[in-house]
Parts: structure tokens; sequence; C-alpha cells
């Protein structure tokens, strides 16, 4: 990439916008990152970036987009997290000038050999369904790599990609908007090898401004296939093999036997298979299903992160709605039986409905409620009021038994005690670590 005078438009808190902005310095660009939040509600981001601001190559403008930081600009990269950037004054002014408007997804796509990517989409279970893809690979000696909406900043890795490495691409609407569907792309980039779309439901609509436009985003990385490429569908959603000409294969099995529990799981088990064994067509299926069900799972989604003593310990931290925390719990008892679940929950408080894991306290081992709302969860002869996830585990460890599940799916958010729910859930796997 040639040097350039370039605009980042947001940082944000997690860090989104820190490889696109590394990169571009490395890359020998000017780069100036305007943000409307203040440095503290950034700081975690911003520490990421100390050395480049302490070197004075790189400017950080805190407050609104102002239109007088375009100029002199030659390029605008627009975050993913910018709603219905259409509609956007800062991005609209932009292009009245004539800068070139991008995305840190788009760049490093067109670093990549379509050939050798499998991407992935849906509504739900894409993270799993690609860490599936990717997990299988390497398992059964492929290189593979997984990036985009999960694994963090491609561009930053671009050295370790080898001709036969398979990337495991895994992309939000947002995403599939900015490479595909957006208007006056000029050379439209061309698709990936294999496309997996594991299901449909209406999201991120406060993104894309109605459902029509979410699906329709959806939709694209489908019409963008070439006639060598193949789609893979969820079985909810056959009939969207209208929508390309590429070779559509439908997902209507299950694997069982997967090391995480849920016949959603064994669902998105069977997708990572068949898109596996698109590109990968000289291993044996066996040697594949062998591999997707040693997959342990994501950090904080329903992952079985340890067993000692007899006891399998699930962190489902990222559970933060009662909804969650009854699939968590539908999931685990496929394997283990109700009465033999310890389950762990409560958090702060969102207002939400919690009666569905009140309704739980008879059914299964012990309820353990932590946080605000954990006083209001402890009804029930087997629900136990902890307070805090340290003195929760105490409690479940001392009560379970050989073939006992202890289980972290709180159904509620964790700020009330935790900075995120990350923190909750590696709190949870320490505790889990440390029983012996």
């Amino acid at each position: 990439m040639n040097p350039q005078r370039i605009i980042v438009m947001g940082l944000g808190r997690f860090g989104g916008g820190v490889g696109i902005t590394r990169w571009l310095v490395e890359s020998g660009a000017q780069v100036r990152i305007t943000d409307p939040a203040d440095a503290d509600t950034l700081s975690k981001s911003i520490e990421q970036l100390t050395d480049l601001i302490e070197d004075h190559q790189l400017e950080i403008i805190h407050g609104p987009h102002d239109p007088s930081m375009l100029d002199d600009m030659d390029m605008l990269i627009v975050n993913p997290a910018v709603a219905q950037p259409w509609n956007d004054l800062f991005i609209q002014e932009a292009q009245s000038r004539g800068i070139e408007i991008t995305t840190e997804i788009e760049i490093a796509y067109q670093q990549l050999n379509p050939d050798r990517i499998i991407a992935i989409t849906g509504s739900a279970g894409k993270s799993t369904t690609s860490a599936m893809i990717h997990h299988t690979l390497e398992f059964v000696g492929y290189h593979s790599m997984l990036a985009g909406n999960i694994g963090g900043s491609l561009l930053k890795r671009l050295d370790e990609i080898k001709d036969d490495t398979i990337i495991v691409l895994e992309l939000s609407s947002a995403m599939i908007y900015w490479l595909w569907g957006r208007e006056g792309i000029d050379e439209p980039l061309r698709g990936p090898k294999v496309a997996c779309i594991t299901n449909y439901a209406p999201n991120h609509l406060d993104w894309h401004g109605d459902e029509t436009h979410y699906r329709a985003s959806k939709q694209q990385l489908l019409s963008i296939l070439t006639n060598d490429a193949t789609a893979i569908l969820g079985d909810s959603i056959a009939d969207w093999s209208i929508y390309t000409h590429a070779d559509v294969r439908v997902v209507d099995d299950a694997i069982s036997d997967c090391a995480i529990p849920g016949g959603h799981n064994a669902t998105n088990a069977a997708m990572a298979v068949h898109a596996a064994m698109t590109i990968a067509q000289s291993v044996d299926r066996d040697a594949m299903i062998q591999a997707v069900r040693g997959f342990a799972g994501l950090p904080h989604r329903l992952n079985r992160c340890c067993q000692t003593n007899g006891i399998t310990f699930f962190n489902d931290s990222k559970s933060t709605t009662p909804g969650a925390t009854m699939l968590a719990i539908d999931a685990v008892s496929e394997q283990i039986s109700r009465e033999r679940i310890h389950l762990i929950v409560g958090g702060a408080d969102k207002g939400s409905d919690l009666s569905s894991i009140l309704g739980l306290a008879d059914q299964i081992a012990g309820l353990y409620t932590i946080g605000t709302t954990g006083p209001s969860l402890a009804q029930g002869s087997n629900a136990i009021s902890c307070d805090t996830l340290d003195k929760a585990m105490i409690q479940a460890i001392r009560r379970a038994k050989p073939g006992d599940a202890i289980v972290l799916s709180p159904g509620c958010a964790s700020w009330d005690q935790f900075a995120n729910y990350e923190h909750r859930g590696e709190r949870f796997v320490e505790l889990a670590k440390a029983f012996t």
C-alpha cells in the first residue's frame, strides 16, 4: 500500500480500529483517528497504540466527526460498527470530496486468494461453526487461519499466510455489506471458494435500518459466488439456493457425541465437516468427524473448559439473558441428566424476566446465585445465595459428585462484579482448574 494521508473513523472501546491503524502506520501512511468517545472511554484501545502516539506517528481526535478532519485526506477507513453508513453525514462528505472509502475487512480481503477462503455467516452459530472448521482443518493436517469477525485483525498476520493456507473467514452482515453490498463499487471483489450460511433470523436492525436490508446483506454472500464455488446452507434456509449460481449443498444432518453439547452444535459440526471437505477433499470423512467431535467450544460459549475428579465444568459466561441460560441447560442435559447439573446464575439486573431461571431450582442438583440479582433468584430447596462467584464455586464443588456438571450460565450481565463477561468466565475457569 502506497503511503497516503488516511483517517480512521472509529477506534472503538474494544480495539476494533487498533489493527488497521498499526498496519497503516507500519505501511508508511500518515494516520489520524477520529472517535466521538473521550480518552478515558477508549483507554484500553489507546494503550495498544501508545508507542505510535509517543513517536508522533499517530493523531487521535476525540469528539464529533467534523468535516474539516477530511481536509487533505486521501482515504477514509470506516469502522464496521458505524450504523447505516449510507446515511452518515461524515461518510457522505468524504464521498462528495472524492475521498476513497473502505474498511479493514476490504483491505484484508484484497490481500487474500479467494480460492483458499471459506466464508461463514448466519444469524446464530457462525462463530462456533467457523471455529469448528478451523479446528477440523488443523486437526487433519491443513494450515488454517481463523479471521474476520473472530480471531482478531488479519492484517498483522499476513506474513503467516502461505500458498496452501486456508482462511476461515467469519463475516458479519456489516462486513458483507462493505465487501459486496454497497453502491459505487468499481470492481467487485471475487467471492470465496466456499460460503456457509448457518441460519437466518432478524437481527442488527439498528445497523441495517430494517429487516429487508439485513436479510439482503446475508444473501449477498450467495449472489457473488461464481459457478465453480460452493454454497453450504442450513436446512432452515434451503430455499435461499435461488440466490446463487454456485453448487449448493444443504446441511440436513447432524454429528452426535461432540464435546460441546446441544443439538444446535451437532448441526454446526455437520456444516463444519461439509465445509472442510469441500477444500480438503483428500481427507477421509471419518477423520473429519473425529476431529470436529473433539472441538471443546469457544471461550465463554458453553465451553467444556475443564474436567477434574469426575466433574465437568462448562463456562457459558456469555449467557447474559434467561433464554440463553435455558438453552445451555437443555444442551448440557442431553449429555448429563438435569438432576446432576449444578448451575451458577445471577449478576447485574437488566430488568429481564428471570422467572424461567427460578423454575430450574427444583429440577437440578443445585442453583447457586451471585450478584445483584442473586437474592431474588435464591428460591427453592436447591437454591443457595452465594453473593460472589468464588463463594458459589466453593459451594458447588463441595456438593458435586463424580459424573456431575458445574455450569456457569448466569443469564445476567456481569458489570456488577466484573469488567465484562470475559473477566467473569476467566475467573470461573481459574477456580475450576484450581480444584483437585
